[in-house]
């Protein structure tokens, strides 16, 4: 038993030596302009599992390569896992200026202001904080029931009541953005020229022309096409023309 577990531990190791060499690699084959070699490298530790920085740097040997459209993937999917990564923030807006369709989302300014707020930390975060003010409520209304000062029993009062409304508002962004990643009804357009019809067939009307690196709304799916929004414009695109975020 104790052979297979230093085994397993020296496997551990091992892995993850290898996994930061490779980091390395990748890293030192983008220092050195080699970025094809950097992205291959990215996307080879990418397969073991998501992560922002990554991400951020597949971007990165994207963006260096002239590929837009992935390079945007790539941000947008960094920013899904950290969404207060600057520099991914940054490097997303500077590849969106360059796209030949930079279209800015009009919404009503309070769900602007409430997607900004869910977006400002992950879903992780999100549920901890819920669950930490929910047993801080929970303190509170101890406090009130069991506290003889009549001061302390008001103040227990109300810092409950608090804490649990931001438990809720914190629940229902966890809950939200988990329902995001779970759909994935967000996409990139990775072809050069998508024509969006006005049917899921191609006999359809062309309705709108869409070019690479333009994000979608998926609304629904239809075997190999998609119903998609872009702005104030509809229409049905082949699932090969987007990769979802």
């Amino acid at each position: 038993m104790k052979k297979e577990l230093s085994l397993l531990i020296a496997i551990f190791f091992c892995a993850q030596l290898f996994a930061q060499t490779s980091f390395e690699d990748a890293n030192a084959a983008y220092a050195e302009g080699r970025y094809d070699e950097a992205q291959a490298a990215y996307e080879a530790l990418l397969a073991e599992g998501p992560n922002a920085t990554l991400y951020y740097n597949l971007g990165n040997a994207y963006y260096k390569q002239g590929e837009l459209a992935q390079a945007i993937l790539n941000y947008e999917r960094a920013l899904r896992l950290q969404p207060n990564h600057k520099d991914a923030r940054y490097n997303l807006e500077l590849a969106q200026s360059r796209i030949t369709d930079n279209i800015v989302e009009q919404d009503f300014f309070l769900s602007s202001w409430i997607r900004t707020v869910r977006n400002a930390m992950s879903e992780q975060t999100w549920l901890i904080g819920s669950i930490c003010l929910f047993f801080l409520a929970l303190t509170g209304i101890l406090l009130f029931l069991l506290g003889r000062a009549p001061w302390l029993r008001k103040t227990a009062f109300y810092c409950a009541w608090l804490a649990l409304l931001f438990s809720i508002i914190a629940g229902l962004n966890a809950g939200s953005l988990h329902r995001r990643d779970t759909l994935r009804n967000e996409a990139i357009i990775t072809q050069g020229v998508v024509n969006a019809k006005s049917s899921p067939d191609r006999s359809g009307t062309d309705l709108f022309t869409i070019h690479e690196g333009t994000k979608v709304t998926i609304r629904e799916t239809l075997g190999e096409w998609c119903n998609i929004r872009v702005g104030n414009n509809e229409g049905w695109i082949k699932i090969q023309n987007m990769e979802r975020i």
